[in-house]
């Protein structure tokens, strides 16, 4: 008995306890850490389930599908869920499903079997939009951009470990990854019943509603807060094209360089290095000289001309040079939302930032129908011929309609702005 009261007091402490930063930041990190093991070794998997590079591409492509949308109609409801109910209790439902689909996924016997898989892993995890949600609860709207900069180091910190991590477990055996990925999410279930406080006051709540929970209806939301319309499409251009390199970059490398899981690994750890120094060392300094705006446009034009240049690279180390060149690209996942979030009222974060999660997991559903595709026209190619880089090549496309939608959009603001105190 006394050890159970023991119990329940440590959780009565953890519900008084405020919420803040580094709560949600340990909780993103160790989130994030598990799914980049799988990276590296996901496509590989799939792959010993096929016979021809052909196929892996196609079914590899099926099973990113199939998780992207579950997450689709998953993500607002998940999102609107938050708002009503809380935070912390929709993301141990996340951790719950990563723990699960790992652990599922290790023992997987049959490419269908994958897929199924990934369709409830896809369904039950929300834990990005979520996480920002809880960012924007205990954050002013002047300082979102910078604390979405150091969510966004975690994810950087998360995937510098999980990739490098995964590709030397998977180098021994591919299956291993996988259940190392699960004790993690379990880790993070534990630690966000025992530690993880509360962000979402009681009188911050309200009442679930299918109507504005379903994707088409939460991503209409995006249209009908004042003046960011047109970054809805920024987002879904730049979500498209950032998914699309997803969705390719483990079996581009394969089929252009001949990487495997060790070096596809270390690559993806270049990318989480870079993020996590620029979203958590850097971003603040730069908001200071230039604002989030001016940022955003920068960011949009490293990232198009970084795309063109993997699609084009003829050698390894040119994937590196890239990242570690592409400093600006990396703060997109930081400006546009913060842009977004400060359009919405406080009683809304969940199911703004939820419709902004629901409109990357339809890019996300979007982006293996495309890239796959595409992928699969060049896989018969020789190594390093350049034409492999056609998914690059096309993001790259969608980063510069980004690029000139957001100039414009900006412009148009300043415009108003002028309008507005000429006739005052």
């Amino acid at each position: 008995m006394s050890a159970l009261k023991t119990v329940f007091k440590s959780l009565d402490a953890r519900r008084s306890r405020s919420a803040a930063m580094p709560f949600i930041m340990v909780t993103t990190l160790i989130d994030m850490m598990s799914i980049g093991l799988i990276i590296p070794v996901l496509p590989a998997l799939v792959g010993s389930f096929t016979g021809t590079q052909r196929d892996q591409a196609l079914w590899f492509g099926a099973v990113t599908f199939t998780f992207s949308f579950a997450n689709f109609f998953a993500s607002p409801i998940l999102g609107a869920l938050s708002d009503s109910y809380g935070r912390r209790p929709v993301l141990l439902v996340g951790f719950c499903g990563l723990m699960i689909s790992f652990f599922a996924t290790a023992v997987a016997t049959s490419i269908v079997t994958l897929v199924a898989i990934r369709l409830v892993a896809g369904a039950m995890q929300a834990n990005l939009s979520v996480a920002n949600a809880y960012v924007a609860d205990i954050t002013p709207p002047e300082e979102r951009a910078r604390r979405f900069g150091l969510l966004g180091a975690m994810f950087g910190v998360g995937f510098i470990l999980g990739p490098v991590i995964g590709g030397l477990l998977g180098s021994v055996n591919l299956r291993l990854p996988f259940l190392v990925a699960s004790a993690l999410a379990f880790l993070n279930l534990l630690y966000g019943f025992f530690v993880l406080p509360e962000s979402l006051p009681t009188s911050a709540r309200h009442a679930f509603d299918w109507r504005t929970a379903n994707p088409l209806g939460a991503m209409q939301r995006l249209t009908q807060l004042k003046g960011v319309a047109p970054l809805a499409v920024v987002v879904a251009c730049s979500g498209l094209a950032q998914f699309v390199l997803y969705t390719c970059w483990v079996l581009y490398d394969s089929f252009k360089f001949g990487w495997g899981p060790r070096e596809n690994g270390w690559s993806l750890a270049a990318v989480g290095a870079v993020s996590a120094l620029v979203q958590g060392v850097l971003l603040g300094r730069i908001l200071k000289l230039i604002g989030v705006r001016r940022l955003a446009v920068l960011g949009l034009i490293s990232s198009t001309l970084a795309y063109a240049l993997w699609g084009a690279a003829t050698r390894g180390w040119m994937m590196y040079a890239i990242i570690f060149v592409n400093l600006l690209g990396a703060t997109l996942s930081s400006t546009i939302p913060s842009i977004i979030s400060s359009a919405a009222g406080a009683r809304d974060q969940g199911k703004t930032l939820g419709a902004v999660g629901g409109l990357n997991s339809l890019m996300a559903l979007i982006a293996p129908a495309i890239g796959a595709p595409l992928l699969t026209m060049v896989s018969q190619l020789p190594k390093g011929d350049w034409r492999i880089g056609a998914p690059f090549y096309f993001c790259a496309l969608l980063q510069a309609v980004a690029l000139i939608l957001t100039v414009l959009h900006f412009r148009s603001e300043r415009h108003e702005r002028l309008a507005m105190d000429a006739s005052q």
